[in-house]
This record gives structure tokens, sequence and C-alpha cells, in this order.
């Protein structure tokens, strides 16, 4: 009886050390992360009134283009919730290439140069391979604008360069899809879409010709839609 009962033990030992134990599936949004962004962008100023409200003057107060640029993160799933940080880098297409008249003979022109962006994300996992986040941070855009006199006629010869490099903050929300092994190119593949509002303060064309009190400062309000393509490590 006891041989038969050790036999037993011994093979039922063997058998559990035969069978792999189950691994824990890791989760799609934790690690690192690269992405290629490419969307929507327009910045205009934080005015609610236009002011061509009058209707005397068809002024264009909004610069839109084609935003483009490479994001990196790092990513934690805390169990149903994914933190993470990341920061990016932009470019937009954005840019008024003819004269606006604002009061003749002066005129103004602007595009949008580079963002820089670094901030916070935290999501809920909607099931396994979705996830829906909100994000905020910091960031700081380049803006190139001058201002220029349209009349030769009128004895001035004038233009303000006013290229600055303004900061505020950002903050939005999107969602993002992993692949898995669907595309064939790993489990980490992943795509997102995401809406993003950007606020920066003070863009002032403060020159000479704007001595105080006459200094001008531009609250500017900016809006994306942006997609992603990207792969976690």
């Amino acid at each position: 009886m006891r041989k038969v009962l050790a036999t037993a033990l011994l093979g039922c030992g063997a058998a559990i050390l035969a069978t792999p134990a189950e691994a824990q599936e890791p989760s799609p949004f934790t690690g690192f992360r690269i992405e290629a962004l490419g969307g929507y962008d327009t910045l205009r100023n934080g005015s609610d009134a236009d002011i061509d409200e009058d209707g005397s003057e068809d002024i264009d107060q909004s610069i839109d283009g084609f935003l483009y640029g490479v994001g990196a993160g790092f990513d934690f799933d805390l169990g149903g919730f994914v933190a993470g940080v990341e920061g990016e880098f932009s470019d937009s297409t954005g840019n008024q290439d003819t004269d606006e008249v604002i009061n003749a003979p002066f005129a103004y022109r602007a595009s949008i140069g580079r963002d820089l962006y670094v901030g916070a994300r935290v999501g809920m996992r909607v099931n396994p391979n979705m996830l829906l986040y909100i994000k905020g941070g910091y960031t700081s855009t380049k803006v190139d604008a001058a201002i220029d006199d349209l009349d030769p006629d009128d004895d001035v010869d004038f233009t303000t360069d006013a290229d600055q490099t303004v900061d505020g903050y950002r903050i939005g929300a999107g969602i993002e899809h992993v692949f898995g092994n669907s595309l064939g190119v790993g489990s980490g593949a992943y795509a997102k879409l995401e809406y993003r509002y950007s606020n920066y303060d003070d863009l002032s064309f403060d020159d000479d010709f704007f001595t105080s009190p006459n200094s001008v400062d531009i609250d500017l309000d900016r809006h994306q839609v942006v997609a992603g393509l990207g792969i976690r490590f």
C-alpha cells in the first residue's frame, strides 16, 4: 500500500513539474513607446470678437496647417488604469503667405514654428487592447510674425520682426488601440487619435513702433486633431 501511495505521489509530482505554469499575460500598455504624429493644426488669437466684425475688412485671424512630429513616452499599467509621462517635438505648415491688412497701410504676416511638449497622461482600459485617456502638461511654441508698411509712397519703410517663443499649457483627450500580432509587427504596435487644446500667453509686439502704452499683447489658442502610429517595447 505504501509503495502504491508513494508511486502515486511521485507520479503526481512529476505531472505537476512537467506542466508549465500559466504565464500571466503582460499588459500591452506598459513600457517605453515611440510614435509618429500628424494631423490638423490651427492657431488663433484668444479674443471672442473679430477685429473685422464691422465687415469693413476680411482679415484672417487664424493660421491653419498640417502638424507633423514625433513623440515618446513611458506608461505603467496599474490594473485597469494606465498612467505615464510623455514628450513631443512637432512642427507645422501653418502659414499666412499674404499680408493681412490690419490698419492701412500696415499689415501682418505670421507662421507657426516648432513646438515642444512635456506632460503626463492617465487612462482607463475599456477592453484588453483599447485605452481612453486624458493628458496635460507644458508646451512651448515658436511663432514667426512681422508687421510691414505696404505703402511705398508714404515715405515710411517699416518692417518689424516679432519672432518669438511663447509658453503655455496643453490639455487633451484621446483613444489608443493596440493591434497585437494582427499586423505582424509585434504586440507593441498601436494607433491613437486625440484632440488637444493649447493656450499660450503674451505674444507681444513691443518694438519701438509699439512703445507703451501702445504695445500689443496677444493671447493665443491652439486646437489640434492628431493621429499617431507607434510601437511600445
